[in-house]
């Protein structure tokens, strides 16, 4: 009879291991994509504010950033807008999360910041 329990009692933990690392699997999945965008958006913030009214300049250290982080998005994607001393920066992109291929999440991310 002991050997039933341990029996129970190991498979019982392997299951609940499973869930675990599922669960810790689709965070990071689900989690990388919403950190790389709160970083962006508070780069881009910061870029906005020095970039010195020169749009061209402030669009090419968006797109710089944009690449480090790895998004997918195009220099033609990103809008800067200079107006009286003020840099308006606006860019969208979507992300899909695919865990293992049985569910797929399209995230969808924009920004409109004014520095």
């Amino acid at each position: 009879m002991n050997e039933l329990r341990n029996e129970k009692g190991f498979i019982k933990a392997v299951l609940i291991l499973a869930v675990l690392a599922l669960c810790v699997y689709a965070g990071i999945q689900f989690g990388t994509p919403y950190y790389r965008y709160s970083v962006f958006k508070s780069d881009a913030k910061e870029i906005a504010r020095v970039g010195l009214g020169d749009a061209k300049r402030t669009k090419t250290m968006l797109f710089e950033k944009a690449q480090e982080l790895k998004l997918p998005l195009e220099e033609e994607d990103i809008s800067v807008v200079v107006t009286n001393e003020r840099v308006r920066v606006k860019t969208s992109w979507s992300e899909t999360v695919d865990l293992f291929g049985m569910y797929q999440k399209e995230l969808n991310f924009s920004i409109d910041i004014e520095g």
